[in-house]
């Protein structure tokens, strides 16, 4: 009910929305049928990131989650299982999706920060047995999304890619901000998804797009996540309408992101200041978890509060907040919104 009166929306990257030139070129695409492999646009947009993440092929999905599914529906079989971080996306996020139709459970592991290592991983490896779920997948969030946008290190990735491989186990990336990691590191895409069997980035956050997420992988880990793409009503037909505004984004909105980092880092600081303790302390990315002092008000009514002014923020906790920078939010409104924030707590 908030929704029209909402004039700086930091609960979420993903309520960016197409700009005027994104438009444009949505509407100029050439089209055809996907199906049929007929268009051009969207072929495009799947050779580019696939390329652009170090693997054979890709196919264009409608959305990050339907990635995570894909990839589990490919990798595993009922009853299997899959390793993640206990604040993963995958784990929380995602209405039990490879339970409910991949028929795969979760085993977690504890980490503040959404990053884990070798040992973390082999220690919840089940033992093989018949009455044992059969440890499948280990599933890896780039960057962490309620570790506070933590990115994970290269070599610790090389080193769960040498373990996967001498333990038989698939190594995926949820890559939703994949492209944030890589703009604040510094390294190529590849150089963390190429590590991985199958890895996607998502449009529809900080790329600014409207819809859509590109999935990659072997050419036959794609085949049959085209296979799972029909049976889940993922499949489209002039889907180059879409994929346009994810080829002008990679052209036009990737550079960008270093901006929203450093929003991020004023916003921290300011914060920081009036006594809400910012993850991160450095190393920004785009995302902070804000913990608020714990004899204030709480989330909910410093949310509240805020919505009265037109300002979003997220709700995590009862003392927990969380505030996405993107490219719709403007340096101005994070100075605003941050001033609204410690005023609220200030009563």
């Amino acid at each position: 009910m908030y929704m029209a009166r909402i004039g700086i929306d930091l609960s979420s990257d993903t309520s960016t929305r197409p700009s005027s030139a994104m438009r444009r070129a949505m509407a100029d695409a050439p089209v055809g049928d996907e199906q049929r492999g007929e268009d051009p646009t969207t072929s495009a947009l799947e050779a580019r990131v696939a390329a652009l993440l170090g693997h054979e092929a890709a196919v264009f999905l409608p959305s990050g989650t339907m990635c995570n599914l894909i990839a589990f529906l490919v990798h595993c079989r009922p009853g299997d299982e899959v390793i993640c971080a206990a604040n993963a996306h995958v784990y929380g996020s995602e209405a039990a999706g490879a339970a409910a139709l991949a028929g795969s459970q979760f085993r977690v592991i504890d980490t503040e920060t959404g990053i884990f290592g070798v040992g973390d991983v082999e220690a919840v490896i089940r033992t093989p047995r018949a009455r044992s779920p059969r440890s499948r997948a280990v599933v890896v969030e780039q960057t962490t999304n309620r570790g506070g946008g933590a990115i994970w290190p290269e070599e610790t990735l090389i080193a769960l890619a040498e373990m996967c491989r001498a333990r038989g186990l698939a190594l995926h990336m949820d890559g939703a901000r994949l492209l944030n990691a890589s703009a604040a590191s510094g390294l190529a895409p590849a150089r963390y998804a190429g590590r991985c069997d199958s890895a996607w980035i998502d449009l529809s956050k900080g790329l600014g797009c409207p819809v859509g997420a590109v999935l990659a992988g072997s050419a036959g880990f794609i085949e049959e996540a085209w296979v799972w793409k029909h049976r889940l009503g993922g499949a489209m037909r002039q889907s180059g309408v879409l994929a346009a505004a994810g080829l002008y984004a990679l052209d036009h909105n990737v550079a960008r992101l270093a901006e929203d980092h450093a929003k991020a880092r004023r916003l921290a600081a300011m914060l920081a200041e009036a006594g809400v303790a910012v993850t991160p302390e450095d190393e920004f990315t785009n995302i902070l978890i804000l913990d608020l002092p714990p004899d204030g008000p709480s989330a909910a009514t410093v949310a509240e509060d805020l919505l009265k002014d037109g300002i979003r923020f997220g709700v995590e906790g009862p003392f927990q907040m969380r505030a996405v920078t993107h490219l719709d939010v403007t340096s101005e409104a994070v100075e605003r919104a941050g001033r609204a924030l410690i005023a609220v707590l200030r009563g």
